[in-house]
């Protein structure tokens, strides 16, 4: 196609000049070709040529409504005439926690943050306090937040970097990171079994807490083994050691009440941002009355200038009380469902051989891929990736935004139309035959 990117360009010189890379996040960046996006609405973006994109990033997961959701944005004008922040608890605070607590199995209090990686820091924190341990233990290719405790053997790590299957390492994300923070850190494989039992009966008397996402968000959204929640449910609970579910990502998307709900397992404490807001910046954590009761003043410390901030609050009061009253998760699922089906299906014409991951509102797309069902990280790094990215850049040029990388999932809102699926699928059926050719 020939779409016109003068003045998206242009802009993106502009940015070079007065922010590393042009980006506030490395995972924005793209190279020369990166977007200066001017505006969104629905399932849709534009970039500064008003060339529109149907939208399957969603601003990596957290618009499950759609962009500049009219029901959300009512509610927070309402807010903002009575101020955006205080020193003071408010009564949306107390109804987005009233909702939170009514949804989620196994919520019975709630905190706020600001963002996922404060939500997932603060909960590492008050499961130390609680066990009185240090070490936490986390998956390969888990993803947890932007800071030094958890940036270790998160889906960005080399391929082969990780050690023996048997005995994994601490690989770290930056430079920067202190090195005694990756003796806090244990690393085992999702969906290993026996590797997760093994490592927790030699180090559970020094692991204050296990975290994991439900489904690797940043690895192509792999789904647990039927039981592996429940086993570490059961391990958590042998040994003391605090379970949190990361549900940065799954949570009020896979589910009303997230992957608490949809698997059946109940955490000791859980962190939602995302679509907790339809993409405005509120998180929380919550959990059990016995846990969460450690946090009090002058013994755990939580908190932050902007938590429970009104605009996040009105937000989330807005969203959940749509995802509680409406049938949206189920029209999100129904449209995954349609796309995942079609993609499967132009990929078998093609003869290329693939397997979709995850969940319909969340799913990943592994071309390639080295063994028939990926399990863990290592199957995601050993399907073809640059096949992948080929793909991918040829569907941006045709309006349709989709991660260049296969470990990021495909998200879905309630504003995917009918329409926008099929439109998806022709031009994936384009991009498909362009690369083969």
């Amino acid at each position: 196609m020939n779409r016109p990117y003068a003045q998206t360009r242009a802009t993106f010189q502009k940015a070079l000049k007065v922010m590393p890379f042009g980006v506030s996040s490395n995972f924005r960046y793209t190279g020369d070709d990166t977007l200066v996006v001017k505006r969104a609405e629905g399932a849709y973006l534009w970039d500064m040529d008003d060339n529109r994109y149907i939208d399957y990033r969603l601003a990596f997961g957290p618009i499950i409504l759609g962009h500049g959701d009219k029901r959300v944005t009512k509610r927070i004008v309402e807010a903002l005439e009575d101020g955006n922040l205080y020193a003071h608890t408010h009564p949306l605070e107390i109804d987005v926690a009233e909702r939170m607590i009514r949804l989620c199995p196994g919520v019975e209090k709630v905190r706020y943050a600001n963002s996922g990686t404060e939500a997932t820091m603060h909960a590492l924190r008050i499961a130390r306090a609680y066990t009185n341990r240090e070490k936490v233990i986390k998956f390969e290719g888990g993803y947890h937040g932007f800071y030094d405790y958890m940036l270790w053997s998160t889906a960005n790590m080399p391929a082969g970097s990780g050690g023996s299957p048997r005995s994994p390492i601490q690989v770290p994300l930056s430079s920067g990171m202190p090195g005694p923070t990756r003796d806090l850190i244990l690393i085992t494989r999702f969906n290993d079994f026996e590797g997760l039992g093994r490592l927790m009966k030699d180090n559970a008397h020094q692991t204050a807490a296990m975290i994991v996402e439900p489904m690797l968000g940043n690895v192509a959204g792999l789904m647990p083994e039927p039981g592996f929640i429940q086993h570490i449910r059961d391990l958590c609970t042998k040994y003391g050691v605090v379970m949190i579910m990361d549900e940065v990502k799954t949570g009020f998307r896979i589910a009303k009440g997230g992957a608490g709900e949809y698997f059946g397992v109940k955490a000791d404490l859980y962190t939602y941002a995302k679509s907790l807001a339809n993409g405005y910046p509120l998180a929380a954590i919550g959990g059990s009355n016995e846990v969460m009761g450690v946090i009090a003043p002058g013994q755990v410390a939580q908190g932050g200038t902007y938590c429970g901030n009104a605009v996040g609050a009105a937000a989330a009061s807005a969203t959940l009380e749509i995802l509680e009253t409406t049938d949206a998760l189920a029209t999100v699922e129904k449209r995954g469902k349609r796309l995942m089906q079609g993609m499967s299906e132009v990929l078998t014409e093609a003869g290329i051989s693939h397997a979709i991951t995850g969940h319909p509102a969340m799913f990943g797309l592994l071309l390639e891929p080295r063994v028939e069902k990926p399990r863990e990280f290592r199957d995601v790094m050993g399907s073809n990736l640059n096949l992948f990215e080929e793909i991918a850049l040829q569907m941006l040029d045709m309006g349709v935004d989709i991660e260049l990388d296969p470990r990021e999932p495909f998200f879905l809102c309630e504003a995917h139309s009918e329409q926008d699926i099929e439109e998806t699928l022709n031009k994936f059926n384009d991009a498909v035959k362009r690369v083969k050719r």
